[in-house]
């Protein structure tokens, strides 16, 4: 089984073009897929440098309703018209960023909706004995502080983002479960915690992005957060790999805290299982 990331933040040995966006092409047995499609076009030059011929793909995942997951669908749909793809139905509301006390639009593009092989997903959906979707997740654990300024659109008026629109992907190979999500808008914690109440075990791999990117830089508080989040990981049996939402900074106190079981995989990297 072979992980390869064709969109990421920063730029890895393979000399791909970053963006701020995120996704995954994956080979499994059964499947060629897709786990998120990145910001726009970017998904097709990357893939196209790599040899990756996104013809053959037959699913494709999306994670949350974010412009810098799903972008890449539409352009990926205009040579593929064949792949399944799955999303939550609450993917295609209108989701935005407040910046500078204004709202941007980080939404879906809305055609997305109208795609043919478009199938919405419920709690769970195993799709076949290889991959399985889950949403559901419960605060157990506090959601990361860098999603207050994430919010969506309810009857006109903008409130707090309750991220129903959020899946994770579980593939089965050989012996082993890896878990994949995009950003963990709901949290790391949160989703380990959906993880073992469905499989009553923890994963032997997670591939997610944290959410911990901040702009303005890290205060203590932030600090003490990341720093919680690391510690609380290493109760669970798993080898975690982040990215993209995750930031550099925090990555290096998870990293000084998790050492060996937590890894950054940047734009072009590979993950052999």
């Amino acid at each position: 089984m072979i992980i390869t990331n064709l969109i990421e933040n920063t730029e890895g040995a393979q000399g791909l073009t970053p963006e701020h966006g995120l996704s995954f092409y994956i080979e499994t047995s059964k499947h060629k897929l897709l786990m998120d499609t990145g910001a726009g076009n970017l998904l097709l030059e990357n893939a196209e440098k790599l040899g990756i011929n996104l013809k053959e793909v037959d699913t494709l995942i999306l994670s949350h309703g974010h412009y810098d997951h799903s972008g890449g669908i539409m352009p990926f749909a205009s040579i593929n018209k064949e792949a399944d793809i799955y999303m939550q139905k609450t993917a295609i509301l209108d989701y935005y960023s407040i910046r500078e006390d204004k709202p941007h639009y980080i939404g879906i593009d809305k055609a997305i909706a109208n795609l043919p092989n478009l199938h919405f997903v419920g709690e769970t959906l195993e799709i076949d004995s290889e991959l399985l979707l889950f949403s559901g997740i419960k605060n157990v654990f506090e959601i990361p502080s860098t999603n207050r300024r994430l919010k969506m659109k309810a009857e006109g008026e903008l409130v707090w983002d309750d991220f129903n629109h959020e899946q994770c992907l579980v593939i089965t190979h050989k012996n082993k479960k890896i878990l994949m999500s995009g950003c963990a808008h709901h949290g790391i914690l949160n989703i380990m915690e959906r993880y073992k109440e469905i499989f009553k075990a923890d994963p032997d791999v997670v591939i997610s992005g944290f959410h911990l990117l901040k702009k303005s830089g890290y205060s203590q508080e932030d600090i003490d957060e990341i720093e919680a989040i690391a510690k609380r990981l290493l109760k669970y049996d798993s080898v975690f790999y982040t990215c993209h939402c995750t930031g550099v900074e925090p990555y290096e106190v998870m990293k000084s805290i998790m050492g060996e079981r937590l890894k950054y995989i940047h734009c072009g990297d590979t993950v052999k299982l």
